[in-house]
């Protein structure tokens, strides 16, 4: 039994698991690089030498910022984080200033940078900028983070530490400095020989007693044990299938990408979503798919579905922060369905169905063996894993108003990595309000303006559902109908 604990002082695992290894293996390879960046939108330049210790602060509370991997130099042990013994506070935490005018749409290109820019492997995987200039006195920050580090879900909880509920609380006290950990490759490799026997042991014995109870179980009920295999592993060929035919406008990979994004008020797309009998997330993906429709019919190729990708939460309450839980969900996206009513329901039915399945998890299952892989058909296998042209995350934050060295947080913009995917699109709700971010590959989406377009129109057709609500363009300007800019000439005119 190894006498290395489970979990640290913070509560966070100390091994990775077999998904983060891949999602770590990742970061070497610019198209599997597995970053996340959340993009804060700030009424106000907070105070730098306040933002800078509440990141420090954070750091020392939430160990895992300042921890980095160190993977054996033979597979003789996981891969372990440790806190970084040469931690640099300053490289992590960093001050820029966008050239005026500062809009949101020069933001979110730095953002694009930030994303496709390789993480130092060798050092703990996140950074937080600040940024000023922007128009209107307000400032951002970009918050950039491997997935290797945590899931969407769990990053939620690890960067708590650096929101106020008010803008100017009293000072918190500085917690202490965690113990450095100096471990090298080399070291771990023969942590791990030392302990092989007694896992070789182990892992024989617990065969051994797994092939016995699953003969006893056999035994007692073979109908039931038989047939428990076969539905797992028919519930296994239903998740990995691809659940539509792919986009013939999305098939194109390149290494060039753009984000796109839309406000949405909460009780809007709330309002929607009940009018319609579904969820918020259900009315999001219908959302979506309007807009893929609408972009597929004025590109000339329309469609009736496409396999759309979508993550679902298995964290916990006892979960720790750190890791990644999540499992996902295929979904025949059903593009071609023009009344956002009946869309919204057909998704919820394809969700409904899709969440009970068995084997949702064999991505999980199987990442043990993905893990062992060389890099060349790592990246291969990953691409027919994924097998989608959309991804959508969902990802609920903080419902009240936060604040971070003074200023408070007006917006939250979630850009996730395209893992193999056209589109990586991605739903935050925080402080009344939903923000629709997608991010596309430029070789798939060849019309930007017109996509930008139909992302929100499509959302449009469903925010009908529910009343007058109407999202609004955030980097882009909308196009305006030849009718309403006549109406709005005229009705200047007559002024």
């Amino acid at each position: 039994m190894s006498d290395v604990p489970e979990v640290d002082a913070a509560g966070l695992p100390e091994k990775l698991g077999a998904v983060d290894q891949l999602l770590h293996r990742g970061e070497a390879n610019p198209r599997t690089r597995s970053g996340i960046v959340g993009l804060e939108i700030l009424d106000t330049t907070p105070d730098w030498e306040r933002f800078r210790t509440r990141f420090d602060n954070a750091s020392r509370n939430v160990l895992r910022l300042r921890q980095k991997v160190v993977m054996p130099t033979l597979p003789t042990a996981s891969p372990r984080w440790v806190v970084d013994p040469d931690f640099n506070l300053d490289f992590h935490v960093r001050r820029m200033r966008v050239p005026s005018p500062g809009t949101l749409r020069d933001l979110f290109d730095l953002a694009e940078i930030a994303l496709q820019t390789p993480m130092d492997i060798t050092r703990p995987l996140w950074s937080a900028t600040l940024v000023e200039g922007l128009e209107g006195g307000r400032a951002a920050t970009i918050l950039h983070l491997s997935h290797a580090v945590t899931d969407g879900v769990g990053a939620i909880e690890m960067f708590a530490n650096i929101y106020d509920l008010e803008r100017d609380p009293e000072p918190r006290q500085m917690a202490p400095l965690p113990i450095p950990q100096d471990l090298s490759p080399n070291d771990l490799m023969r942590e791990g020989l030392g302990r092989l026997p007694g896992k070789i042991a182990g892992g024989v014995l617990g065969l051994i007693g797994g092939a016995a109870r699953a003969a006893n179980r056999t035994v007692r009920d073979p109908v039931s044990a038989v047939s428990g295999v076969v539905e797992y592993a028919m519930s296994g060929a239903r998740v990995n299938r691809p659940a539509a035919e792919r986009s013939p406008l999305l098939r194109r990979r390149s290494l060039s990408s753009r984000t796109e994004a839309i406000d949405i008020p909460f009780g809007d797309l709330r309002s929607a979503a009940k009018a319609a009998g579904g969820s918020i997330n259900d009315a999001y993906l219908a959302g979506l798919c309007g807009a893929l429709r609408l972009y597929h019919e004025a590109m000339g190729v329309p469609i009736e579905d496409l396999p759309m990708a979508v993550p679902v939460n298995l964290r916990s309450e006892d979960d720790p922060a750190g890791g990644n839980r999540f499992a996902g969900v295929n979904l025949a996206a059903p593009v071609g369905i023009a009344d956002p009513e009946l869309r919204i329901r057909a998704v919820r039915a394809q969700m409904t169905t899709k969440r009970e399945e068995r084997a949702i998890d064999i991505v999980g299952a199987i990442a043990p063996v993905l893990s062992l892989l060389p890099d060349n058909i790592l990246e291969s296998v990953a691409g027919s894993v994924v097998n989608s042209d959309v991804q959508a995350s969902n990802v609920a934050m903080y419902a009240g108003d936060t604040f971070i060295a003074g200023a408070k947080i007006l917006r939250h913009y979630g850009i996730g990595p395209l893992p193999g995917v056209a589109i990586m699109a991605v739903l935050i709700s925080r402080s009344g309000y939903f923000t629709v971010t997608t991010r596309y590959d430029r070789a798939a989406i060849t019309d930007e303006a017109l996509f930008a377009q139909c992302l929100l129109d499509g959302f449009n057709e469903v925010l009908a559902l529910g009343g007058d609500g109407r999202a609004e363009p955030v980097t882009f300007a909308a196009t305006v109908p030849p009718e309403a800019e006549n109406a709005s000439s005229n009705g200047s005119a007559a002024q």
